[in-house]
Parts: C-alpha cells; sequence; structure tokens
C-alpha cells in the first residue's frame, strides 16, 4: 500500500532503527524509499547505510531536500533538540506531508505552534520494537487523512501492537508502556540476584528468570485470562507461592508499581512542558 512513499527519519537513534527494521521486515517500504538524518554522528548514519541500505546523510542541501520532498517525516531526535529542529523543518514542510512524532511529552499542540497547521501522528512506542513486539501508543490531529492514518497504522504495526487513546492519555501510556520494560527488567534483576542468595549460578539464574517471565506474558496471552486469575490459580492456600506473595504484599509492591508509573507519567508531562516553555 505505502511502499512507494518516501519516509524521511529527522534523528537516527535506536527508537529510529527500530521502525525501520520493523517497516522492512514486514516490506511496508523499500530501504531506497527510506532516508535517515541527525545532526552530525555520520559514523552512526554509515552504520544505518550499512545495516539496512538506506539513504543515510546530514548533509545540509541533501537533508533539506529530503526533508521537502518527504511523505512521511518521523520526528525521533532527543526532546532537548526538538524545537531546534522543527524550527528548522518549517520551511521545508510542504502541506501533504505528514509529520509522526516519537519524542516523549511532545504534544500535537506545541508541533503546530512551530511548524503551522499539518497533518501529525503523536506516538510513544516502547524499546521492544526493536524486535517486533512493541506497545505503541497513539494519537492524531484533525488534519490526518484516511490515507495517512493507514499509512501510520501500517508503519506502526510493523514494530508491534498499536493502541489509540486521547491525546490527555499519552504521557500515560509513556509511564505504562514507554517506560514498562525497564520495570520488567528491574523485577527480573531483583529476582537473579535472590536466586543466586539462595545458590544457584548466574547462568542458572539467568535462564530461569527468562524463560519464567517470557512463559508467564504467554500464559496471559495464549489463554485469555487476566493476570489475576493466573496468579490465583498458581497460588494455592498454605503453599509456596501465598508465602511469597504475602512478602510482596507487606512490602506494597503494588503500590510502589502505581508510584512508579505516575511519576513516569508527570515527568513525560514535564518534559512537554520543558519543551513548550522555549518557544
Amino acid at each position: 500500500m505505502s511502499a512507494h512513499l518516501t519516509y524521511c527519519f529527522y534523528g537516527a537513534g535506536s527508537a529510529a532503527e527500530a521502525v525501520v527494521k520493523g517497516m522492512l521486515d514486514k516490506k511496508i517500504a523499500l530501504p531506497e524509499h527510506i532516508q535517515m538524518i541527525n545532526r552530525s554522528n555520520q559514523e552512526r548514519l554509515q552504520e544505518l547505510k550499512d545495516r539496512y541500505n538506506v539513504h543515510a546523510s546530514n548533509e545540509p542541501e541533501l537533508t533539506h531536500e529530503w526533508l521537502r520532498t518527504a511523505d512521511v517525516i518521523i520526528l525521533a531526535m532527543k526532546p532537548k533538540d526538538a524545537v531546534q529542529a522543527l524550527q528548522a523543518l518549517r520551511p521545508a514542510l510542504e502541506s501533504q506531508t505528514m509529520l509522526v512524532s516519537l519524542i516523549a511529552g511532545l504534544s500535537i499542540a506545541t508541533i503546530q505552534r512551530i511548524v503551522g497547521p499539518s497533518s501529525v501522528v503523536r506516538t510513544m512506542p516502547n524499546t521492544s520494537s526493536t524486535i517486533g513486539l512493541g506497545a505503541t501508543g497513539v494519537c492524531y490531529s484533525r488534519e490526518v487523512s484516511e490515507e495517512q492514518y493507514a499509512i501510520a497504522r501500517s508503519m506502526l504495526g510493523a514494530i508491534g501492537i498499536v493502541t489509540e487513546v486521547d491525546e490527555k492519555d499519552m504521557d500515560a501510556i509513556t509511564g505504562v508502556s514507554g517506560s514498562g520494560p525497564a520495570y520488567v527488567y528491574y523485577i527480573m534483576e531483583a529476582l537473579i540476584e535472590a536466586a543466586v542468595s539462595e545458590g544457584l549460578t548466574a547462568e542458572q539464574a539467568e535462564s530461569l528468570v527468562i524463560q519464567t517471565v517470557r512463559g508467564a506474558a504467554e500464559m496471559v496471552r495464549i489463554t485469555g485470562e487476566s493476570p489475576a486469575v493466573l496468579r490465583r490459580k498458581v497460588t494455592s492456600p498454605g503453599g509456596t507461592t501465598e508465602a511469597a506473595l504475602k512478602v510482596l504484599q507487606e512490602c506494597h509492591v503494588n503500590e510502589a508499581m502505581k508510584a512508579a508509573v505516575a511519576h513516569a507519567r508527570a515527568r513525560a508531562a514535564e518534559m512537554g512542558e520543558q519543551i513548550g516553555s522555549e518557544l
């Protein structure tokens, strides 16, 4: 559907690479229709060029032309560079171009304040997008056409599942799934440390914990049962699991997780406010 379109990635970090890899793996676009730009890291651009056979450059005249002629521009720069990058983009931006933002906290209104009325797709992918198992939240400006909507859904669907939300909920998406992999890794670290402290080798502990987390996630996905239901099924009265869960309850793990998500959401909102204050 969109293989003939030109996609320009304004930023060449891990998030941009994840989307590019997904698009190429799912044949959403051909390598020659993908362009990647960063400010000054030529080594990184060469790495992406060699790995995916895409176009990559930070030469001003060429990148200006890419931005001017792209059908879709993916905003993938760091939040601290967003205002300057968008201001530089504005003279090159054509009215029919769709902007897809991967930047935490950056609102549609702030983007449009800088570049003017335009089709904007605001997204929040996570790092699991790199292996095609991402969880991405998305919302749209009213200027996005049906065709552009389909293009965005196809592109984001190439890196995992896509959940549409109202923009007011995007910071919560950041707190839940955007930062979520780190919470799981943190718990895995703790479980591995616990296993080692009980006498297992580091290799044994890591192997068992990885498979345990993988299996638990797959049980929820495949059975369709909620985590609460599955937890109750493996918690026999007076058994080992019940004893362990009592400790987690006494340590208020549930409340700690809610606080972690709330703090991540608040930080995303704060980052958005900081970007807006630069205008």
